[in-house]
């Protein structure tokens, strides 16, 4: 059955946001018609760090502060990667373009059978990467505190990428890993949007990211924001 559905208007600036980002990315939907009706794919250019940092400004997504990150640690700015992902075209392509880049660097395909992510800030970005290499998208979820496999299944050998939004110290993409693992599982790689790490986070695994980074980080008795006064919050999920 096809359910057909009426779209409501969407708020101008968001409109425009994603319409003045996807121009500038020279990007409609990868493909244009040519005389005759005929219509040819157009590879598009990754997109470059400068161009993620400003549409990540831009749609709010990062944030100045004084934060305690999921690590534990405590920083002067944040990445609510929800603000970014308010824009499905705009989160479309930047994961499109990191599918393109870790097909790239695999020989032109991947070897997985499914893209897992952690809930609840990896569940979009693992879907739309899932989509970009055509693969299946499923996720672990919290249950008394920890991450489990509540709704899917995992055979044994099957391949896994794990997406998620951020990974500072990736304890959520290493608990993932862990999962796939214990049900007998494989993984083949981590694929994030923000590496907070700058490279430093270590799964035993290839990695890819858009943009990587390293913010300042203090552990909560050396960071000087709270030797101010400043009071810590958390405004991603626990």
């Amino acid at each position: 059955m096809i359910f057909k559905m009426a779209l409501c208007g969407k708020p101008k600036a968001g409109g425009l946001l994603e319409a003045r980002f996807l121009s500038t990315m020279r990007i409609g939907m990868g493909q244009h018609s040519r005389p005759g009706g005929k219509r040819q794919t157009r590879k598009e250019r990754p997109v470059q760090e400068a161009e993620i940092m400003k549409v990540l400004e831009e749609t709010g997504a990062l944030l100045t502060g004084h934060f305690e990150l999921r690590s534990g640690l405590h920083s002067d700015r944040y990445f609510q990667c929800a603000y970014l992902l308010r824009y499905p075209r705009v989160a479309e392509r930047l994961c499109r373009s990191l599918g393109e880049t870790i097909r790239a660097d695999l020989g032109g395909s991947v070897d997985a059978d499914a893209v897992i992510s952690p809930a609840l800030g990896g569940i979009l970005v693992g879907h739309e990467i899932a989509r970009a290499l055509d693969l299946p998208s499923v996720f672990v979820e919290k249950a008394e505190g920890r991450l489990e496999m509540r709704r899917f299944e995992i055979a044994r050998g099957q391949r896994f990428l794990v997406a998620e939004d951020v990974v500072t110290r990736g304890g959520r993409v290493q608990e993932t890993i862990d999962i796939v693992r214990a049900h007998g599982g494989r993984v083949i790689g981590v694929a994030v949007l923000v590496d907070r790490s700058a490279g430093q986070a270590g799964f035993g695994v290839p990695m890819w990211s858009l943009l990587r980074m390293a913010p300042v980080t203090w552990q909560p008795q050396e960071c000087p924001l709270c030797r101010q006064g400043v009071k810590a919050v958390h405004p991603g999920s626990k």
